[in-house]
């Protein structure tokens, strides 16, 4: 069912909150915020908080639920990516890269590989710190994303 353009976050650790709010309320979208603890957001008609159960993958089951072809969802975690791809969702990451239904196979492979040499005891880096080109590529590609849906409503 889709009730028209709106934005979906897995606010975990999502650093790029203040920026998903501010091209929502340039663009008028919705923000749906979703986490399995309370948070603090922004007072404003156009931003909702949903708090879920602590249960596993709560928050990525009810964002995988409200995914449609309307929705931008922005997450860093793969696997809802990936669940959110095949409900006709676009879907950012925190740094901007957009998961494609082309480039999330490889990216499901590369996380399990990672999985797997984390769990034979290798040490191996985290991700890059999170940069200020980082913050600037997601603010370009969330515009640009949300544009071409508008177009398309």
């Amino acid at each position: 069912m889709t009730t028209g353009v709106r934005i979906l976050v897995d606010a975990d650790a999502c650093p790029v909150k203040d920026e998903i709010y501010k091209v929502a309320w340039r663009r008028d979208v919705p923000v749906t915020i979703v986490a399995n603890s309370h948070f603090r957001v922004p007072v404003h008609p156009l931003v909702t908080r949903v708090v879920v159960s602590d249960g596993f993958d709560a928050a990525d089951d009810w964002i995988a639920e409200a995914a449609d072809g309307a929705a931008v969802v922005v997450t860093a975690d793969i696997l809802l990516a990936d669940r959110c791809l095949k409900a006709g969702a676009t879907v950012l990451s925190p740094t901007g890269k957009p998961f494609t239904p082309a480039s999330i196979g490889g990216a499901i492979a590369t996380r399990a590989i990672m999985a797997d040499l984390r769990a034979g005891g290798d040490q191996l880096g985290g991700p890059k710190p999170f940069a200020a080109a980082d913050r600037s590529r997601f603010l370009q590609a969330l515009d640009t994303a949300l544009a071409k849906l508008q177009r398309l409503a």
